[in-house]
């Protein structure tokens, strides 16, 4: 665990899903952002990186699902991937530098940093770091990857980090001794724990040790009802909103 105590703002808000997506406003895009800021939640989103080093807010690694132009996102150059349209709309996908202009303190983020085996995740740390630092709104940054909690500690100890963690098929996490070597080598200032994994023994144990515990997606009223019990903030989307 670590030893640092994560900031009190944390736990306050409902934060949502890729910001509050929905009804022809895609997911990580300026509008969603502007819905969650209008209904008074924290927004939870994506970084993806671009050709020429941008950290870029997009959740897929393939462009196909949200742009319907084939080949991976970071095949395309910033200014390329900013006239792309999201799901046949108006929007477009942002650089991290806009997307907090756009946001500029008026709710809390949660920015997801993406990686996968063989990424270098750390060069997007340095990045997201960068854009960061002049940045004065409530942030914190998260990933499934251990590597990038354990960079932000090194490199931006003022930067709140936490670790991502999920237990079924898609995760890295699936076993007990997985889990414990992905938290400690993280040593996280917080979880965000996948909804259908709760409740654990285990991450209860670490909650009553004062570890913040957040969860993610909440889309049902079964999972908003589980998840009010067993965390301490949720991350929503669609039914799982009040």
């Amino acid at each position: 665990m670590s030893e640092r105590r994560a900031p009190d703002w944390l736990t306050r808000w409902e934060y949502a899903h890729r910001g509050l997506h929905g009804q022809g406003v895609p997911e990580n895009s300026r509008a969603a952002a502007e819905g969650a800021i209008a209904a008074g939640m924290g927004i939870e989103c994506d970084i993806q990186r671009s050709s020429d080093n941008h950290p870029m807010v997009f959740h897929d690694w393939e462009l196909d699902r949200l742009t319907g132009t084939p080949g991976p996102t970071e095949g395309r150059t910033a200014d390329e991937l900013e006239t792309l349209g999201l799901l046949g709309t108006d929007q477009h996908p942002l650089r991290l530098a806009k997307f907090l202009e756009v946001v500029a303190g008026r709710a809390p983020l949660l920015i997801e940093i993406k990686s996968r085996r063989g990424y270098d995740v750390e060069f997007t740390c340095l990045y997201v770091a960068r854009l960061l630092a002049d940045y004065t709104g409530d942030h914190a940054v998260m990933s499934f990857d251990p590597r990038v909690a354990r960079w932000f500690r090194s490199n931006s100890p003022a930067t709140p980090c936490g670790l991502v963690m999920r237990e079924d098929e898609h995760g890295h996490t699936q076993t007990s001794w997985q889990r414990r070597l992905a938290l400690w080598i993280a040593k996280p200032d917080f979880l965000a724990y996948h909804i259908a994994a709760l409740p654990s023994r285990w991450v209860a144990g670490l909650r009553a040790k004062g570890m913040p515990v957040l969860t993610w997606t909440v889309n049902s009223p079964e999972t908003r009802a589980r998840a009010l019990i067993h965390a301490d903030a949720l991350i929503a989307e669609g039914a799982g909103l009040v």
